[in-house]
């Protein structure tokens, strides 16, 4: 398959540097700053927005090529094994994370928002405003998950 190359749009600022912490993102606020080229206006109008998802790069964990055997998933041996498009972690092989924030604030090319789960220093390659009709209705996921996932955004 052809390769291709994205260059990153911003960087995420705020308190969280242990990538090892998974827990507890629900208060982090983080303030993305979009790099200049894209000019002081390139937020105008995502204010009117109450949420944003943002596309990161899990870079600062190291890359694991192989994925072809499914894992305990988060490496517990208390919860199933599953295959590496099963999970959100940061061992993909591609290393891209998504997560739908609260805004807080845009000024300018900052946009702060809370709840990213992105440590201090990670590339955002992209955002999007975040529109009723694309946010699924009827979810459904294992019972473990809920468990596992009870304290991800808790404060």
């Amino acid at each position: 398959m052809p390769s291709f190359e994205i260059t990153p749009i911003g960087t995420v600022r705020n308190d969280r540097t242990d990538v090892q912490h998974t827990d507890n993102w629900g208060a982090v606020r983080s303030t993305i700053t979009i790099d200049e080229r894209f000019g002081d206006l390139c937020l105008q109008g995502l204010e009117g927005f109450s949420h944003v998802e943002v596309l990161f790069i899990f870079d600062q964990f190291p890359a694991d090529g192989d994925h072809r055997e499914p894992r305990p998933y988060r490496g517990r041996s208390d919860l199933p094994p599953v295959g590496v498009f099963a999970g959100r972690g940061p061992r993909r092989p591609n290393r891209i994370g998504v997560t739908c924030c609260a805004i807080e604030s845009v000024h300018g090319r900052e946009l702060t928002v809370v709840g990213l789960d992105a440590v201090s220093g990670t590339p955002v390659v992209d955002l999007k405003p975040t529109m009723v009709e694309f946010v699924p209705v009827n979810v459904e996921q294992p019972e473990w998950v809920s468990r596992l996932m009870s304290e991800y955004f808790q404060p």
